[in-house]
């Protein structure tokens, strides 16, 4: 007997066989997210507030050496630049040492960071919870659980004159040090936007924590108010800068300060004559506003390969605001030179500027109008 295949007939097959099995694969294939519906609000685009300009595009770039992601600045004191690393060193430099030298090494991966009035350095580590490093350089874990609880996202600080902690919890449910990586654990959260991201208050002197608001799709920035009347979080997945009463006939209450903008907000930080600094990461993505109210087809974008998901753009983009939520400044640079912006850090003679994953710390080498 002759066996006899026939192509023509069997390549029809195989091609419907393939399809069915590509379908079945981005239909039922398991992903670490359940994606919650809500109506992302339509975006504003870079008009009025946030027309766009080239404001950033001279920026000073101050090498790292073999370092990069330089994503939080702080300045103590005496006036010292501090910044965190990608490779979990924290970095300094001063004017009698103008070059970024390698500090301490937390061994996981710093985000944000700020002086207390003692001169100790609190880092919020997104792999190993809230830390304090002395002026000698003594490196302590604060926090890394609440409620018997692991601290899944540590992300930004701020510290009040009262010495009262503030810090973020991007996610309670997407690990960055699970996923090896800040972004992707990011990404993650804001996919799934299941309102997992947490702010706290943490006492030095009590040794306790508080959650002061729930409920946050991927919590990050923080920035407390100089005269500790309110605390600001900035809500990466929806957009928009929360305002936490802590004082006053509005005490525990919390409100949307800013609402829409134009980008993924990041960083928050306290500049001079009463402002407020916001940094984004990247100019909101068009697919992923479409897909807000449609989880399911959410779930089928996370089963896509890596190199065709939605992803972050370059567009270096920092704001100023007041207490009041008036836009006062919007400098930006649409080039992408200076990649994935994450806030700003303010001087009396210097802006600078933070990145996920530049392998320089940028600096705007003139004063901010007043």
């Amino acid at each position: 007997m002759t066996f006899r295949f026939n192509v023509q007939n069997a390549w029809p097959r195989m091609l419907l066989w393939m399809f069915v099995l590509c379908l079945a694969y981005l239909c039922l294939w398991p992903v670490p997210v359940e994606p919650h519906s809500w109506s992302a609000p339509s975006a504003p685009g870079y008009i009025g507030d946030f027309e766009t300009n080239e404001a950033l595009g001279d920026l000073e770039l101050l090498p790292l050496g073999d370092n990069h992601g330089p994503e939080a600045v702080a300045i103590n004191a005496r006036g010292d630049i501090y910044v965190a690393t990608h490779e979990g060193w924290i970095m300094r430099r001063s004017d009698q040492n103008p070059e970024f030298s390698e500090w301490i090494n937390t061994e996981g991966r710093p985000l944000g960071i700020g002086f207390d009035h003692a001169g100790n350095l609190w880092i919020a580590d997104a792999f190993r919870g809230l830390l304090r490093a002395t002026p000698e350089g003594e490196l302590h874990v604060v926090k890394s659980s609440h409620d018997n609880r692991p601290l899944l996202y540590v992300n930004d600080l701020d510290i009040g004159n009262d010495g009262i902690v503030y810090f973020t919890d991007s996610s309670d449910k997407h690990s960055a040090k699970a996923q090896q990586s800040t972004l992707k654990a990011s990404l993650l959260d804001i996919l799934e936007h299941g309102g997992r991201g947490r702010l706290f208050a943490y006492n030095p002197l009590t040794q306790s924590s508080k959650v002061l608001m729930l409920g946050l799709n991927f919590a990050n920035g923080v920035a407390i108010d100089p005269n500790n009347q309110f605390v600001l979080v900035s809500e990466t997945g929806a957009y928009r800068v929360h305002k936490v009463w802590l004082q006053g006939d509005r005490k525990g209450e919390h409100e949307v300060l800013l609402d829409n903008l134009p980008g993924f907000p990041d960083n928050l930080s306290r500049g001079r004559e009463g402002r407020f600094w916001v940094g984004f990461t990247s100019p909101r993505n068009t697919l992923v506003d479409k897909l807000s109210a449609k989880p399911f087809l959410r779930k089928v974008v996370q089963r896509l390969p890596a190199a065709i998901r939605p992803k972050a753009v370059s567009y270096a983009h920092v704001l100023a605001f007041n207490a009041k939520g008036k836009v006062l400044q919007s400098l930006q640079d649409p080039s992408g030179r200076y990649p994935l912006s994450t806030g700003a850090a303010e001087t009396a003679s210097h802006l600078y500027i933070s990145s996920l994953v530049s392998k320089q710390l940028g600096r705007l080498a003139m004063p901010v109008d007043e």
